[in-house]
């Protein structure tokens, strides 16, 4: 499922996003999506989400669908 598209994106969603911090090493931070802060359908690095433990970045990968 492509993390790029807002459409494919719901809170209680299982993702890995990668962190501002870890934009360089590409390191990948897994959690559920509690809100989505990407405005527009698409963004070419990933929609920008905030996990339900505060944390902030682009999603990379959508681990599980409902």
């Amino acid at each position: 499922m492509d993390g790029k598209q807002r459409k494919n994106i719901k809170p209680g969603l299982l993702v890995r996003i990668v962190l501002k911090k870890d934009q360089r090493t590409g390191e990948l931070t897994e959690g559920v999506v509690k809100d989505i802060l990407t405005k527009s359908p698409t963004h070419p690095h990933g929609i920008k989400v905030r996990l339900e433990d505060g944390d902030v970045g682009r999603v990379k990968e959508i681990v599980e669908e409902d």
